[in-house]
């Protein structure tokens, strides 16, 4: 057994002059699949060349066959041999070794990412969606923990893509951390790209909440697919030609693995019957034990009649399916059974490396012929979305609502060729932001505000809820009719929040709030640590499909319709605000929850103390954080933006923002006369 004195000289040795001994490969963690072989001779020297850079000249010899035979056997050096031997989770601020108590705030907040509870693939420190790393290998792990142990506030650590540049001189009202992810030339942003630099050990993709260090467990999801399919089913159940039958919703959707279970927790909490499907028997496993699923399933013929007695007896139920999701939708296509929504949550940003497997292929078939023969594995996985959009397809012509969730279903479908285009060349089905959270959140400025109790106390957390849900039920007594109804769903969900057991590895919450919200929380958490009853500070943080800091036709800003959707403009200049209004640290990410290539994504954390200083960067950044993004949107026309922004301007003097004047259609028209 470990001791904290054990623990804490380990952090401070990062990287050692010995050759550690190598750790067992443990299978009972969820493993990450084996990587595309995608490195020309040369360039695989040159992986392994660039990995033993890490280490002392006297060690090279020993090390050199070893990670060649890792890049062989996984398609990536992970540095195995470098594991920590500690219980990997969040601790307390007091057991790290620090000079910094907000560095230590970050060496809690990484540890809580690669924690088994939390992360995807622990010991290949991917986080969550099948690729979201938090560092390419363990020595960078190692490294930055020693960085980390030795700032001061008057460094600041520079992170290119889970490689740590070095602690650099700066100042105590400078970020602790500024991070970078995949921020290659757009020429080289293709998939293939990524993988080649992946695995020559120069680039990551972050996603987003991975590699800024704000991954909380699934709770974050389970928000954002709460507030989803509340909406959805307040939409579809007061639609008679989309419900005929059902006496509660039936919500059918995929990938459990990817979005950590969040799925059927949300679905528990918004009251539906829920069915999701997995391939990865581990995965589904894990959602079980923890508690996520209500029910296991490997069989449709035992599945569907327990679907049609669920909804029968208006069992509010969570159901998941162990097999492939294009046989769940096409035996849903020709059963008689109210599919009430529908969605694919598999993690497509990743479509040939591990984020979907094709139907017709086992579990381990498809991760043997991704590695081994990834053109035929190209081929498999864009049949089977043909086959998937068919049944989904036949299944919405009968009444489902079906959304996209921003996971790159669409967009990957399209690409192969699926039935999944309207005439006009726009695809048949919304993304969830154009339909629900776009104009009846992100508009308004609402999004999903995160923190993080230090003193790793569950006494903290419940205050925090009691100081979060006062700050709301504040703000919705004098809220106009338009955000009403947003705040109540929040009040309720923190008001549930400790019943329904949500935190997996730190103690962590995060509800949905505006600027106001947000910053009232705040100062509030702020004040209570002022006053002692808080234990320890707090770390403030947010998720990427959230007003401002991310920009993705595909996601966050497809209710943007300016042709400005594609532009990247608002996620830079997001944190290069953050930066100097008060963040702790910062990220600006190439990938989030599309996928590299398709999204620039910015982040942050802040630490707060219960300082005056603290209160002013609370004021300062949230401030910009969010408003930024509303400002965006309403140049970009958003109705509900420009009636925020103006209630923005008023409160607040020194606030001056470019309002767009509108134009009758009737002027474009003739403007252009017979041209069109």
């Amino acid at each position: 057994m470990m001791t904290l004195e054990d623990f804490q000289n380990d952090i401070r040795a990062g990287i050692p002059d010995t050759l550690p001994e190598p750790m067992p490969y443990d299978t009972s963690v969820n493993h990450a699949p084996k990587r595309k072989d995608i490195l020309t001779p040369e360039q695989k020297k040159l992986a392994l060349r660039n990995a033993l850079r890490y280490f002392p000249k006297h060690l090279h010899a020993a090390l050199a066959p070893e990670f060649a035979e890792e890049l062989r056997q996984y398609g990536r050096i992970y540095m195995y041999r470098y594991r920590p031997r500690y219980e990997m989770k969040a601790r307390p601020l007091a057991e790290y070794p620090h000079r910094s108590e907000q560095a230590a705030a970050i060496m809690l907040m990484i540890q809580n990412n690669l924690d088994p509870k939390v992360a995807q693939h622990p010991h290949e420190l991917i986080i969550y969606g099948g690729n979201g790393a938090i560092f390419q290998n363990w020595a960078q792990y190692r490294l930055v923990m020693k960085y980390l142990s030795e700032m001061t506030d008057e460094q600041t650590l520079v992170m290119y893509s889970g490689h740590p540049l070095g602690l650099f001189p700066s100042h105590k009202n400078a970020p602790r951390v500024v991070v970078t992810n995949g921020m290659v030339i757009p020429n080289y942003s293709k998939q293939d790209d990524y993988e080649r630099m992946n695995a020559l050990g120069v680039s990551q993709y972050g996603q987003m909440t991975a590699g800024s260090y704000m991954y909380i467990g699934s709770q974050g999801i389970v928000h954002g697919t709460t507030i989803t399919v509340l909406n959805a089913a307040r939409r579809v159940m007061h639609d008679a030609k989309r419900h005929a039958t059902n006496p509660i919703p039936l919500f059918v959707s995929s990938g459990l693995g990817g979005m950590s279970g969040a799925q059927p927790k949300a679905g528990n909490i918004a009251g539906v019957v829920s069915v999701v499907a997995e391939i990865n028997p581990k995965a589904a496993q894990k959602c079980h034990k923890l508690g996520w699923i209500d029910e296991m399933h490997d069989n449709l013929d035992e599945l569907m009649p327990a679907i049609r007695k669920a909804i029968e007896q208006k069992r509010v139920v969570s159901m998941a399916y162990v097999g492939n999701v294009v046989d769940l939708w096409e035996r849903l296509a020709r059963e008689d059974i109210e599919v009430n929504l529908g969605s694919d949550q598999t993690s497509l940003h990743n479509p040939f490396a591990g984020g979907y497997y094709p139907v017709g292929l086992s579990f381990e078939e498809s991760k043997r012929m991704m590695a081994d023969n990834p053109q035929q594995f190209r081929q498999a996985v864009q049949a089977s979305l043909r086959r998937q959009v068919a049944a989904i397809n036949k299944l919405s012509a009968r009444g489902m609502y079906f959304f996209d969730y921003g996971n790159a279903f669409l967009l990957q479908s399209s690409r192969a060729g699926a039935d999944i285009l309207r005439p006009d060349g726009k695809f048949r089905y919304p993304s969830y932001v154009q339909d629900i959270m776009g104009p009846m959140f992100f508009d308004y400025g609402f999004g999903p505000f995160r923190w993080v109790c230090t003193s790793c106390d569950p006494a903290d957390l419940e205050e925090t809820d009691r100081i979060a849900l006062q700050a709301l039920q504040e703000e919705r007594s004098h809220a106009p009719e338009d955000i009403q109804h947003q705040l109540d769903d929040n009040i309720h969900w923190i008001r549930e929040a400790g019943k329904n057991h949500l935190v997996i590895g730190s103690q962590a919450r995060i509800l949905y709030a505006d600027c106001e919200g947000r910053t009232q929380i705040a100062l509030g958490f702020n004040k209570a640590i002022r006053e002692g009853r808080l234990k320890a500070p707090v770390v403030l943080g947010r998720d990427h499909h959230d007003v401002s800091g991310t920009d993705s036709p595909f996601r966050e800003t497809s209710n943007i319709y300016d042709g400005s959707q594609y532009c990247a403009d608002m996620a830079i200049q997001n944190v290069i605000g953050d930066s100097f209004r008060g963040a702790t640290w910062v990220s600006i990410h190439n990938g989030g929850g599309v996928g590299w290539g398709e999204v620039v994504n910015g982040g942050f954390g802040m630490v707060i103390d219960g300082s005056e200083q603290a209160d002013n960067n609370i004021r300062e950044m949230l401030f910009w954080d969010v408003n930024n993004g509303i400002a965006r949107r309403s140049w970009a026309r958003n109705s509900g933006s420009m009636d925020a922004i103006r209630r923005e301007m008023d409160r607040t003097q020194t606030l001056r923002v470019t309002m767009p004047n509108l134009v009758d259609d009737s002027i474009i028209d003739q403007a252009f006369g017979t041209e069109q």
